[in-house]
C-alpha cells in the first residue's frame, strides 16, 4: 500500500474570526509549542505506508503568499508538498491537491488541517481497513439525542427598549420536525481514506456539493466503511475546541 495524503488548510476561519473578535486563521493558533495544522500533519510523517502529502492551501494571492510565509519552511522540511486550494469550497481544494498525487499511490487519504488532536492509532485503522474496502472513514456513535428541525428559522421579536439603544439581538428559534433513532447515526471524522481510483472517480462526476470525500462516494452507489473514530479528533471551529485540543494534548502524548 503506497498512500498519498491531501491536508485541507485553505478555509477563512470566518466562525472562529467572529468569535475571537478579529481576523485570525485557528491553523496557526498554537497548542503546546506546534501549531494547529502542523499537529494535523506530523502524524502521517511517521507513517510507512505514507509516500507523499499535500497540502491545500487559501487560493487567494495575498493569503496564499502569507501562509507560505509562515508554513512554507516548516512543511519543506517534512518533505511535504503544499498547492492552492479552492476559492470558496473543500472540495475545490480536494481536486486542486488530487493532481499533485503521484500515479502511483493505490490508496488517498484526506484529513482536515484544523485536526491537530489525530492519533496514528486511528489512522492505522483506517489503513488497515483499507486492506479490505475501498472507501474508509472514522465515525463516533451519537450519545446524544438527536432531532431533524425545520430549515425555516423563526425569531423572537426583539424588546423594543433594546432596539432604542441599539442592542437588540434577533433570537434564532428552529421547529423540531421529528426525532430521529441514534442507534444508526454517527458523527463522521478525518483522515477518510479511499482507493485512489475511487476518489479519482468520485472527483470527476459533475455533481460535488458535498460535506466530505465519502458523500461523493456514495453518489457512486459505493460502500463507505465506518472504523472506530476517537472523540480526541475533534475539529477547531471555535476558540473552545481549541481550548479543549490544548488539555488533550496536555493530558495524552502527541
Amino acid at each position: 500500500m503506497k498512500v498519498g495524503v491531501i491536508i485541507t488548510a485553505g478555509g477563512r476561519s470566518e466562525r472562529y474570526s467572529a468569535q475571537v473578535g478579529f481576523s485570525r486563521s485557528k491553523l496557526e493558533e498554537d497548542i503546546h509549542g506546534r501549531p494547529v495544522l502542523m499537529r494535523a500533519i506530523e502524524p502521517f510523517t511517521k507513517l510507512d505506508a505514507v509516500s507523499t502529502i499535500v497540502v491545500a492551501g487559501p487560493n487567494d494571492d495575498e493569503m496564499f503568499a502569507d501562509f507560505k510565509v509562515k508554513f512554507g519552511d516548516r512543511l519543506g522540511l517534512l518533505g511535504v508538498k503544499l498547492c492552492r486550494g479552492g476559492v470558496h469550497h473543500r472540495y475545490e481544494s480536494v481536486m486542486a491537491a488530487l493532481e499533485h498525487v503521484p500515479a502511483d499511490c493505490t490508496h488517498i487519504a484526506v484529513h482536515d488541517g484544523a485536526r491537530p488532536c489525530v492519533r496514528i492509532e486511528m489512522i492505522e485503522r483506517a489503513f488497515d481497513a483499507l486492506e479490505h474496502c475501498d472507501a474508509v472513514v472514522p465515525g463516533l456513535p451519537v450519545s446524544e439525542t438527536m432531532k431533524r428541525v425545520d430549515e425555516q428559522d423563526s425569531t423572537d421579536a426583539p424588546d423594543p427598549a433594546e432596539v432604542i439603544l441599539g442592542l437588540a439581538k434577533t433570537k434564532r428559534v428552529r421547529t423540531v420536525v421529528e426525532t430521529l433513532s441514534r442507534d444508526s447515526v454517527f458523527v463522521i471524522q478525518t483522515p477518510q481514506a479511499f482507493s485512489a481510483d475511487l476518489l479519482h472517480r468520485a472527483y470527476a462526476q459533475s455533481d460535488l456539493e458535498s460535506t466530505d470525500d465519502a458523500q461523493l462516494v456514495e453518489r457512486l452507489g459505493e460502500t463507505v466503511r465506518v472504523v472506530d473514530g476517537d472523540p480526541r479528533n475533534i475539529k477547531i471551529t471555535t476558540p473552545a475546541d481549541l481550548d479543549l485540543a490544548r488539555l488533550y494534548v496536555k493530558s495524552v502524548a502527541f
